[in-house]
């Protein structure tokens, strides 16, 4: 079955057939749509966005992410284990104790935009 839309646009759309095309030959290929689908439905649960949030301010050891959160250390460690494999946190251990951050700035932008946004509604 063809996904293409074809109802025609009335006389005020300036929509053409170059544009059309010019537009669906720019279109990020399915793979990339379906892991930025993923990003996005990692980042839809309030544990994980508060979790994010706390780790925005500042690096935490998960004792320290169960006490911020008021949650179980195997709950923590979960979402964690979560971000992680999304690449949204990292972790780094010292000893025998295992601290979470941001994995990088672009994870920090893209949550903090958003939060922006919500503030400008």
């Amino acid at each position: 079955m063809d996904n293409q839309v074809t109802a025609a646009c009335d006389d005020s759309c300036a929509g053409s057939e170059e544009n059309i095309e010019s537009v669906r030959s720019k279109l990020i290929p399915e793979t990339t749509a379906g892991e930025l689908a993923d990003l996005f439905k990692a980042l839809g649960d309030p544990t994980r966005v508060k979790m994010i949030h706390a780790l925005v301010q500042s690096e935490l050891c998960v004792h320290d992410l169960t006490q911020v959160l008021s949650m179980g250390q195997s709950a923590v460690s979960h979402q964690l284990r979560l971000l992680r494999n999304m690449r949204i946190v990292k972790r780094r251990k010292v000893g025998k104790t295992v601290f979470y951050s941001l994995d990088d700035d672009h994870v920090e932008q893209i949550f903090l935009l958003t939060l922006q946004h919500l503030k400008h509604e």
